[in-house]
């Protein structure tokens, strides 16, 4: 595997518990988007993201910069995975559509395909394209019970391709 890293932005710490679950699997770091920059990205071949969606769909506030820094990178050459974390019940309308900021921002880098929304209960999610998940969704507040599950399957899915 090339040098991977997993940012992810959390304000519960639901996001950040998934992340470093993530890269303990892989065996890599995780760290904040608040420390995420330009020479985190140029120092990695693999971007492993995740961002939980607050609200109407929006990124966790941390994210915005991390947007900033992805659109100003150069990622040709990069491989990107996205994760996010939702409430499929509460919000079921916008269910990990944070992931779709982050799909748009990390334009350019080769995004390895996400999950199918099969056995999935949501409403709506922009992270849907193509009756795909744009990366790995997790609602880990009604589905806990499938959050590891989720993340094995995902993971043998991507590890070629990282």
């Amino acid at each position: 595997m090339k040098k991977t890293i997993v940012v992810y932005g959390s304000s519960t710490g639901t996001c950040e518990s998934i992340a470093n679950t993530i890269a303990e699997k892989l065996g890599v770091e995780a760290i904040n988007v608040s420390d995420f920059n330009a020479d985190v990205v140029a120092e990695n071949d693999n971007l492993i993201l995740g961002s939980s969606t607050w609200g109407a769909g929006e990124l966790q506030d941390d994210w915005y910069d991390g947007i900033n820094v992805l659109k100003n990178a150069d990622l040709s050459g990069k491989t990107v995975a996205i994760f996010g974390c939702g409430d499929s019940e509460s919000y079921s309308d916008t269910f990990c559509s944070a992931m779709k900021e982050i799909y748009d921002a990390a334009e350019g880098a080769n995004i390895l395909p996400g999950v199918s929304t099969d056995g999935y209960t949501f409403d709506d999610s922009e992270a849907v394209v193509d009756g795909k998940f744009v990366g790995l969704a997790l609602d880990d507040v009604n589905e806990d019970d499938k959050t590891e599950g989720r993340i094995d399957a995902w993971l043998e899915a991507i590890k070629p391709a990282l």
